[in-house]
């Protein structure tokens, strides 16, 4: 029987495809495991290794728990609406509605390669007008209670793309999808108020088995600062508030820093300043805020001719505009205290700026402050307060802000105050192809929501659909659409022309998933306690504080407003690194690219060594959430190995007759391979899951070992998660069995423990010698046998002042003369 592997494997998918037997049952009875991927957005380049890797991962937990008995949702979907496919037919000049439809059947046939198990009578299209109905009816709910608003406010604008982007949308200063330069624009725009919820997003974040680096960057995107307002008033008698985490270091501050655009910042430059000031605040104009807050780059400012009196100690200290200070974030206005702040230290030098150090380092204080108790630098840490009046000697962080604020908020000149830097969303853009907005505008009412009996809100289909470039989308110019009637007074108004964004659609599709074909509502509240929350979840990290944070805002309002009964979506996540290879061009191993001339096609890869060579090469890369390097020897390494396997299974006497048993030693090592096996898949170290496949094959040709049906059933369950073709093959030609009337296989803890184990003699750390002992035996048995062994070199006339034992691996003696 030669290994065909492409008749196998077009064998098993043709009969999956007819007898999907894996398929999510109906009903709420048996233990559940929802298994999802980050469902893609179906680019015209179709599936790369990179999608594998996530796509194999999660297929080979689906597998394992359908084979334990778990009612398995395991679904797929298309996350098909917003930049990414409106880009992509720009490019090919074709309509995103045909480049969509044509892209999915091109994924669609590629993930049948796979082999995964998924349950297409569950696939979801965002795109689909019975999709984004229920899209636009959660917008209609958080409108109605208030978290949805429009603002003309400066946001971030893709020059490429031609649309506002969120802040998580912009990376490095250019746009997350295109890469090209972004810039501040002031546009219309809807807005949600995810700030609202920034205390219960950080607080959700302590309950979730997630990566402990995804969980930072939510928490540091959020940005919790717990500070107080403190009120300086100006000579003209204008009252500035700053919010400051610092509160300690007040007596330091020597001057106020205000954001070019503050509100403010007319009534305080003085008529002789304004010339230089109105340069300056329109410079700054033009300038990224992202740019503005370079630690490197040099902090710039225009005096306003105005002063204010620091209220704790009444001293007059000049006010500054600054690019450094943004408007939005905190108040718009800083107290700087250079000597305890290095930006702030830096500013103050190139002002001639009083610098009054206020907290003295707990240590290395000479390397701040100088013999004469000037400031060497800006000191940011903890120490003893000084030159603060009745502060002094205070513990900075532990007393000092108490005392601060306490001694301010008597003169009814601060508060105690938590900020973030979390901004709410902006959420609509200026592109065709999304979800519109399920609102009117009408002159007499205002805004209106649509009735919800009148959703969905068709997108209509149009030839030209561009971005305008104008702030204006593209659904603005059909007027026989946006012409339409007032819901609430009948009279004539117009539909809004903004659109949702890509997120809009995916931050709830794992709600639909469970019931797709749903007419009268979103989701069942039957399902959603049954299914809820996701128990594997498996995508990159890439996702972090976009796609993850908005979902997970978008449940806790559904929760809130009592539509889903959890308040987390995602109860287990996992990310998968990514795919990389060194590139010919720049000769560095670097994520796969075309322009650097390092992809794979997987489809090249499939035809060539077969599905089941892909996947299990993909498991065997390394750890999966660590960026792995391809290489295409190690890939021929695996179809090698699959070869020899099916070659040994197929031919060697190993392979006991119908009604043999194989010997116990045989018996004992299968089921140590078998644990080993279990522990490493529980663990997600499917790469070392792979050797011990590989460890068990060569133990037992090495030691002329055997296998009956009965073990070799098991084994082929067990391999069928990793190389679902080749194991399903064999099971059926040796064993006349099916895969789908199989179990997940378990092993004896009796037979999984070894028969005698080496154990490592240490002294100092050093190994010395070894023992081989019976498995079990406690330090009581164990030290004396390791004290004979090295008594003579290295214990004897020395003193044994601990011993440290390890059952079954170590005993290390410390030892002094």
């Amino acid at each position: 029987m030669p290994y065909d592997f492409k008749a196998v494997e077009e064998k098993w998918q043709a009969s999956w495809k007819k007898n999907s037997y894996f398929k999510t049952k109906k009903g709420y009875a048996d233990k559940k495991f929802y298994c999802l991927d980050m469902f893609p957005y179906p680019s015209g380049s179709g599936l790369h290794v990179g999608h594998w890797k996530g796509y194999v991962l999660s297929d080979v937990y689906a597998r394992m728990k359908w084979l334990q008995g778990y009612n398995v949702l395991h679904p797929m979907g298309w996350d098909a609406f917003g930049l990414p496919a409106e880009n992509d037919a720009i490019k090919k000049g074709i309509h995103p509605d045909v480049g969509t439809r044509s892209n999915i059947n091109t994924f669609k046939t590629q993930l049948a390669q796979i082999g995964a198990i998924y349950d297409w009578d569950k696939e979801v299209n965002t795109t689909d007008p019975d999709y984004y109905k229920w899209t636009q009816w959660i917008f209609l709910q958080m409108y109605k209670a208030g978290l949805a608003y429009e603002a003309n406010m400066p946001i971030n604008w893709c020059t490429k793309c031609l649309t506002g982007l969120a802040n998580e949308e912009v990376v490095n200063g250019g746009c997350e999808r295109c890469g090209s330069p972004v810039e501040q624009k002031n546009i219309r725009q809807w807005v949600l108020r995810i700030t609202s919820y920034a205390e219960k997003l950080l607080d959700g974040l302590t309950t979730l088995q997630w990566p402990e680096k995804v969980k930072l960057m939510q928490e540091n995107w959020i940005g919790k600062s717990q500070g107080a307002y403190i009120d300086f008033v100006s000579e003209n008698g204008t009252t500035l508030t700053v919010f400051t985490t610092r509160p300690d270091t007040i007596y330091g501050a020597t001057f106020l820093v205000i954001a070019p655009d503050h509100d403010l910042a007319s009534s305080l430059i003085a008529a002789q300043y304004t010339e230089q000031a109105k340069a300056y605040q329109q410079a700054c104009a033009h300038m990224m805020e992202r740019d503005r807050l370079v630690d490197a780059k040099e902090k710039t400012g225009v005096f306003t001719g105005n002063y204010a009196i620091n209220p704790i100690n009444g001293k007059k200290i000049p006010i500054y505009l600054a690019d450094y200070v943004l408007k939005h974030y905190g108040t718009g206005a800083v107290m700087g205290v250079p000597g305890n702040c290095e930006r702030d230290f830096d500013f103050a030098r190139n002002y001639n700026i009083p610098i009054i150090p206020v907290v003295k380092p707990c240590a290395n204080a000479q390397d701040y402050i100088a013999a004469d108790g000037s400031a060497l630098k800006g000191y940011e840490g903890d120490g003893t307060l000084i030159n603060s009046d009745q502060l002094d000697g205070l513990d900075a962080k532990k007393e000092g802000v108490k005392a601060a604020i306490a001694a301010l908020e008597s003169k009814g000149l601060a508060k105690a105050h938590t900020t973030y830097k979390l901004r709410d969303w902006i959420f609509s853009r200026q592109r065709y192809w999304g979800e519109p907005i399920p609102l009117v505008h009408c002159s007499t009412c205002g805004i209106v929501p649509v009735p919800e009996q009148d959703l969905p809100i068709l997108l209509p289909h149009v030839e030209s659909y561009q971005p305008t470039g104008t702030g204006e989308s593209p659904l603005a110019g059909i007027p026989s659409w946006v012409t339409t009637t007032c819901p609430q007074c009948k009279g004539p108004a117009k539909r809004e022309t903004n659109t949702m964004p890509q997120w809009a659609g995916s931050c709830w599709y794992f709600l639909r998933y469970p019931n797709p074909a749903l007419k009268d509502k979103p989701f069942d509240q039957a399902d959603m306690k049954y299914w809820m929350p996701v128990d594997l979840y498996v995508g990159g990290i890439e996702h972090a504080i976009l796609h993850l944070l908005y979902a997970r805002f978008y449940v806790k309002v559904l929760y809130d407003l009592g539509h889903v009964p959890f308040n987390e979506p995602f109860a287990h996540l996992f990310n998968q690194g990514m795919v990389c290879m060194k590139s010919p061009i720049t000769g560095r191993i670097e994520k796969m690219s075309k322009s650097k001339g390092n992809v794979v096609n997987p489809d090249d890869i499939v035809k060539e060594l077969g599905s089941d060579t892909l996947r299990m090469y993909m498991l065997f890369m390394g750890p999966p959430e660590l960026d792995t390097e391809w290489q295409t020897d190690s890939i021929k390494g695996v179809r090698n190995f699959l070869n020899r396997l099916w070659d040994f299974l197929t031919t060697s006497p190993a392979i006991l007759p119908v009604g043999a048993h194989a010997d116990q030693p045989s018996v004992r090592r299968f089921h140590r391979f078998l644990k080993m096996y279990q522990d490493r898949l529980n663990d997600f170290k499917v790469n070392t899951a792979v050797s011990a496949v590989m460890e068990y094959l060569n133990d037992v040709e090495r030691e002329k070992l055997s296998l009956d049906h009965a073990l070799l059933e098991q084994f082929l369950t067990a391999l069928s998660v990793m190389v679902p073709h080749c194991a399903s093959e064999l099971l059926e030609k040796l064993l006349g069995k099916q895969l789908e009337h199989s179990k997940w296989p378990a092993y004896d803890p009796a037979l999984a423990q070894k028969d005698a184990v080496t154990i490592a003699i240490q002294v100092n750390g050093k190994l010395r010698e070894t023992l081989t002992v019976p498995h079990g035996h406690d330090q009581a048995t164990i030290e004396p046998m390791a004290r004979e062994a090295i008594f003579s070199k290295w214990l004897e006339g020395k003193t044994v002042v601990k011993v440290v034992f390890v059952p079954d691996r170590l005993i290390s003696f410390v030892i002094k003369d």
